[in-house]
Parts: structure tokens; C-alpha cells; sequence
């Protein structure tokens, strides 16, 4: 149950259907104010997109550990209404949680489910919470998606508090970019809200339900663009005071006092910062007239993407040092066992330690220290002399004796290292498309103006969640003892991490982390070498990437997150 809050499921929290905007602002121009009291959960009017009513299509009969497709085990029903449920799951074949969405075919809204599904699985974009399969079978419609374990609400980050500037600035940017994108290829949310946006443990921010949810509910709308703004406006509104921007309560969040109005974040609570303040008035206020300094209003994520790219950068706080505790002298001193302690409160007054070896005792001490000490100095010299005496008469014998023992001889000399030579080598895709696998044997072809790269990623330094990692698996023609892999890099920067591992072949049986690991190294420069830290024989050994640095543009791609290998050595 704890995972309820973190999956990719909930599309039937009742907390989530207050209107967005609703009261904020009766009179718009392109039809969103009708749009705001259109989302309800129990009776939604013909113009919301869903004519039908709920309870026409009864929801199937399902249980804990019924199959669909022989393969997903149904183990947890999170929400059952109007029709549909959602399931937390297991896909038995892949050995991975996911999150199911199940409805009768015969369901007046199961055709439009099954195409907003299909459309959001053809984006494909890592920020989007992944749509993994849409199926009709046996008078059901079902659609299977990611299941993030690792992944936080919005609301529930909220719960604590409003967030750090800075914090919020890397969720607006992230969620509008992330919505500009979808829009671009025909596809809307309708339903944005704090419990439909997740920040992973790797800080990435994800969004659950595009269009999916939405065709669930029967929403729909003749601005899309214009409601997925709004949304986001309230998003960033809710971030930065920890209240919902209307008069009504939302998500867990209290709304504005009733009759106020909306009122920009930073008049409701002090060292809001005042362009994100401003931002989301723009985004929220559709006709500009509350915003702060009355910019041009933000009607599509594209154009708050933008205004978000043209504000100046906010940095994220400087690490609180926590100073180390003052010295507490002790108050206890010897011999005041068994005396009365005094009134609780009342300091104890400490009596000063006489001065060291003061008394004749003291002073007698010191002379004999002083004599030991010249005795052991006039032993020590003539010892040396001594010694050195005999190194004298050792340096005048003609005929020295030597021992000839050949283990001894070389036993402190270390062996010098020998190049290995690779005989092969295949690219190894962990999941999603492969990176370059034409240009695998430009890593070893002794050319270090060849290479082979990754593809461009908008986000780093760690690959994930766009790939666990990108690499290649070498074929050593032998078992091996590798001791050290050196690695040309094309680019340098913050920062490459480079891991090898013993595997059993050029297309392994097992993933990554069924594999022995080597080694492990991290630089900023463009040379890299990745010392054994185990004793390992092997033929084939996996070199494997999951940090890459941030490039300029240059040629063969735009500037962002990639690397290139132009040269591998191994040594025995």
C-alpha cells in the first residue's frame, strides 16, 4: 500500500477533479471557463466529451492474481469507477511491476482509451510515464504501463511544505518542456495535476496518464493547449505557496480565501521568488490582467517553455555547514564521589589543576628523565658508529659471497603488462534503440581520429531513465587475466563513468546485473583507465557507460549529454 502514492496508476483520485480553474476567471475568450466546471467525478455534462453516463458498461469481474494475456497477475485494485478499474500488476515474463488500466469492451469509451493509449506509447518520450501495451482480448480492454516504485507525488512533496526555488524552477521547466513536446505531435493531458506529476529518486520529473487519463474520464476540449497551460500555471502556482490557486481545496492542498480572487504567489507567502511568482500568473491569468508587470500571457506549454528558457538560471542552494559542537568540559573531578551536588541550575565552581612536577617530588623526576634520556643519546651514537665501521669492512672484501637463488631475484621487480588483442566486438543494447553499432570496430582499429558515440541525450550526466547505460562487448579470441583497460574519450567534461564486466558471450544471456564486474572508473577528461579490482578470466568483457558529459554541437550532433570511445586497450 505504501507504493500506492508512487505508481503510475491513480487516474481516479476523487481530490483530483476540482475544476482547475474554476471561479478564478467566469469570462474568457477561448472557452476555458466552460471547460472548468466540465471535470467532475460523478456527473459530467454532453459537452465534456463523454455523452455516455456512468454505469451504463458494468466494470469485469476481476480479482487478485487473475492474468490478462497469461502474463500480467493482477495483485492490487487501486481504483474501481465508472466502469473501469486500475490494477497495480506484475508482468510475469518480465519480472517487473506495472500498472494496468481495465475496462469491457463494449464500454463506450473503450475505443478512445485504446487510441489515446497507442498514440502516447508512439511518442516514446522518457518523460512521459511509459504506455507498455493496449490490448482487446476476451471482452476486455486493457492498457499496461510503467510502475515507478522510486517515484514521489507531487502531492505528497507538497504535504510538507512548498518547494525550494530552485526545485520548483527544474519542475516547471521539465513539465512544460515535457508538454510542449507532446503537443507538437498532436497529444494533450487534460488532466495535469499534482497527482499526475513524479520526481524519481534520481531527481528526474515524470508525468503520468497523457491522454490516457483523460479519455478514461470522457474529458475533452476545444483548447487543449490552452487547458495543459492553465494546468501548468496552477502546477508551479501550488509549488511555490503549497496552495491550490483557487477558492476551492484541492490535492490536499487549501485553497484561496474565498472572495480574494487570484492573487500572485508571492503576495501569499513571503520569499516566493518573484519571476517564477510572475511566471505562473501568466500561465494562469488568460487575458494577462493579473500578472505582475502585465507581460503577454503564456497560452501553450511551447510559449511557457520559453519564457521559462528566458529567465535567468536559478541555481540550487549552497549545502547548510553545520559548525561542530562546542567542547563541554566535564564537571566531574576526582574525590567528589558521594558529596552533595548542587541546586540544579547553579554552576560548580572548578578548582585550577596545580601546576606539572612543581613539588620536590616533581623536580627530582625531571633530573633523572633528563639523565636517562643523555644515556640513551650516547648509546644510540655508538651503535652507529659501530655499523657504520663494519660497512667499511665489508666494502674492502674483493671476494664477496653471493646467494643465486633465482625466485629471490626477481620476486620485488612487478611484471610488465601485455597488450591483449581484441579479436571482435558487438554493441550491446540493454533496452530502446542502439547507438552506432556500424562504427563498434573503430574502437580498436589503432585510429584515433575514428570513433564510435553515443546518440545526444537532453539530460545528464547519468543516462537513466533514458537508458540503464550504452556500451560494447569485446571478444578477447581467449580467456584472459584483464588487469587494466585504457579508453580514449572524445569529450571531456562533468563527467564520464565507464564500468567493466566478465560476461559469456558477444550477445549476453543475462543483463547487466547478472554480470561480474571488473572495475570502475570516473574522469572529466577524454583518457580514462579502469584498473581490476577483481581477479577475473574471461573472453568477453562488456564495456559499459552510464555517465556521459555534457558537448557542444559538432557536426554529428547538437550540443547535450553524449560521449565517444575512439580507442580501447586491454592489458594482462
Amino acid at each position: 500500500m505504501a507504493e500506492r502514492s508512487t505508481a503510475a496508476v491513480d487516474v481516479a483520485d476523487n481530490s483530483g477533479d476540482e475544476p482547475l480553474t474554476a471561479k478564478a476567471d467566469q469570462s474568457t475568450s477561448d472557452g476555458v471557463a466552460q471547460m472548468r466546471n466540465r471535470e467532475t467525478d460523478g456527473d459530467e455534462s454532453p459537452g465534456a466529451g463523454g455523452t455516455e453516463h456512468p454505469g451504463k458498461a458494468s466494470p469485469p469481474e476481476l480479482h487478485s492474481d487473475h492474468k490478462l494475456a497469461r502474463r500480467y497477475r493482477l495483485e492490487e485494485c487501486l481504483t474501481r469507477l465508472d466502469g473501469f478499474s486500475s490494477w497495480r500488476a506484475v508482468d510475469e515474463k518480465l519480472r517487473r511491476a506495472v500498472g494496468v488500466h481495465v475496462l469491457p469492451s463494449d464500454h463506450p469509451r473503450a475505443r478512445s482509451v485504446l487510441a489515446a493509449a497507442r498514440s502516447s506509447a508512439l511518442l516514446g518520450d522518457p518523460r512521459f510515464v511509459q504506455v507498455l501495451d493496449a490490448v482487446e482480448e476476451n471482452d476486455l480492454v486493457y492498457v499496461v504501463h510503467e510502475w515507478l516504485p522510486d517515484a514521489t507525488e507531487l502531492t505528497t512533496l507538497l504535504a510538507s511544505g512548498p518547494l525550494e526555488a530552485h526545485d520548483a524552477y527544474q519542475m516547471v521547466t521539465h513539465v512544460s518542456q515535457a508538454m510542449a513536446a507532446a503537443h507538437r505531435e498532436g497529444l494533450s493531458h487534460l488532466r495535469l495535476n499534482p497527482g499526475t506529476v513524479l520526481r524519481t529518486s534520481s531527481g528526474q520529473w515524470r508525468i503520468r496518464g497523457l491522454a490516457v487519463n483523460a479519455a478514461l474520464r470522457g474529458i475533452s476540449s476545444d483548447t487543449p493547449q490552452r487547458t495543459d497551460t492553465e494546468a501548468l500555471g496552477a502546477l508551479l502556482y501550488a509549488a511555490l505557496t503549497q496552495r491550490w490557486p483557487y477558492d476551492e481545496d484541492a490535492f490536499g492542498l487549501s485553497g484561496l480565501p474565498k472572495g480574494v480572487g487570484l492573487i500572485a504567489p508571492d503576495q501569499v507567502r513571503a520569499g516566493v521568488h518573484r519571476g517564477l511568482s510572475e511566471l505562473s500568473m501568466r500561465a494562469l491569468a488568460n487575458n494577462g490582467a493579473t500578472a505582475s508587470r502585465h507581460e503577454t500571457p503564456c497560452t501553450t506549454p511551447e510559449e511557457l517553455a520559453k519564457a521559462v528558457g528566458e529567465m535567468p538560471r536559478i541555481r540550487p542552494p549552497e549545502p547548510a555547514f553545520t559548525a561542530p559542537p562546542e567542547y563541554q568540559r566535564t564537571t566531574y573531578q576526582q574525590g567528589t564521589y558521594g558529596r552533595p551536588s548542587g541546586h540544579p541550575g547553579m554552576t560548580q565552581p572548578v578548582a585550577a589543576p596545580p601546576a606539572p612536577l612543581q613539588s620536590r617530588t616533581g623536580k627530582a623526576l625531571k633530573w633523572v628523565v633528563s639523565a636517562l634520556l643523555i644515556a640513551a643519546l650516547g648509546l644510540g651514537s655508538w651503535q652507529l658508529a659501530e655499523a657504520l665501521m663494519d660497512q667499511g669492512d665489508k666494502s674492502n672484501n674483493t671476494h664477496p659471497t653471493q646467494t643465486t637463488d633465482g625466485n629471490d631475484k626477481n620476486s620485488g621487480k612487478p611484471k610488465p603488462a601485455t597488450p591483449i588483442k581484441i579479436q571482435g566486438a558487438q554493441e550491446y543494447v540493454a533496452s530502446g534503440d542502439p547507438q552506432a553499432p556500424d562504427d563498434v570496430a573503430k574502437t580498436y582499429d589503432g585510429d584515433r581520429s575514428t570513433f564510435w558515440r553515443t546518440k545526444r541525450y537532453n539530460e545528464g550526466p547519468k543516462l537513466a531513465p533514458y537508458k540503464p547505460g550504452v556500451g560494447i562487448v569485446y571478444n578477447l579470441g581467449s580467456a584472459q587475466q584483464i588487469s587494466t583497460a585504457s579508453i580514449g574519450l572524445r569529450y571531456g567534461g562533468d563527467h564520464t563513468t565507464v564500468h567493466l564486466y566478465a560476461t559469456d558471450s558477444l550477445t549476453p544471456s543475462t543483463g547487466v546485473d547478472g554480470m561480474k564486474e571488473i572495475g570502475t572508473a570516473t574522469t572529466t577528461g577524454t583518457s580514462l583507465t579502469v584498473k581490476a579490482a577483481k581477479s577475473v578470466k574471461t573472453q568477453y568483457v562488456l564495456l559499459w557507460i552510464t555517465d556521459v558529459p555534457e558537448a557542444p554541437s559538432d557536426g554529428y550532433s547538437g550540443a547535450g549529454y553524449k560521449q565517444a570511445i575512439t580507442d580501447v586497450m586491454f592489458t594482462s
